[in-house]
């Protein structure tokens, strides 16, 4: 069934899908191995954060809900298709993914603009960060047209998207379902696919630790020593 579909379709929605994760997973133990003290997000906040604030709190928001809204369709199909039966709580599942997408993609653009425009941010901002930011806007920007211009994407997602994810993880492939969707849908799966295969190189590894113990760590005190001239 597999092989009726054109070759580029398989090597995108089926072979490089394999081929992220392996990376990301071998990717990531070897960083953490090799490189303990790199495995998270080196902040930039002490060197400016006024524009760090209103660049990385609307992206962190609005990133965070939108991958746990793809999370739950993926996990919970038919209750995301039941949800939607009624128009009106349709509706406010697709404004309200539609109104954190854009706050993703206005939080990216501010977190770019500040790395263009803050001379110290743009010194320690190496290539890897620009990489990863490109791909987060194209993304970003990605889903957003595909809620604009193909609407109702809580639906087909569970309904086609799902079934297509699940039929990776039990490793019997179903390129039916994708291979129906328009072409921005399915660049919109397999930039998701380059981000998760870099992801292990750049600074998205921390998602992989999640900082809770902030949550009930003591207050640190950080304090700047400066050389003292000698006095004669």
């Amino acid at each position: 069934m597999t092989n009726a579909f054109p070759f580029h379709n398989q090597l995108c929605f089926i072979v490089f899908p394999y081929i992220a994760i392996l990376i990301f997973f071998l990717g990531s133990i070897r960083r953490y191995r090799k490189q303990p003290f790199t495995y998270s997000s080196l902040s930039s906040q002490f060197l400016e954060n006024r524009q760090h604030f209103w660049g990385l709190v609307p992206l962190h928001y609005g990133i965070v809900v939108v991958l746990i809204g793809h999370i739950v369709a993926f996990l919970l199909p038919r209750q995301i298709l039941q949800w939607d039966s009624q128009p009106l709580r349709l509706y406010v599942l697709e404004i309200s993914a539609l109104i954190f997408g854009l706050l993703t993609v206005i939080g990216l653009v501010g977190a770019i603009a500040r790395r263009l425009t803050v001379s110290k941010v743009r010194v320690v901002t190496n290539v890897f960060d620009w990489i990863v930011l490109t791909l987060l806007l194209v993304q970003a920007v990605s889903g957003v047209s595909v809620a604009i211009f193909h609407p109702w994407g809580s639906a087909w997602f569970a309904a086609a998207i799902s079934p297509y994810l699940w039929s990776l993880v039990r490793f019997n492939p179903d390129l039916g379902y994708v291979s129906m969707m328009p072409w921005g849908v399915q660049l919109h799966i397999l930039m998701a696919y380059v981000i998760i295969c870099v992801a292990p190189f750049t600074r998205l590894v921390h998602i992989l630790v999640a900082p809770t113990p902030y949550l009930w760590r003591r207050p640190q005190v950080v304090r700047w020593y400066r050389a003292q001239k000698e006095t004669s």
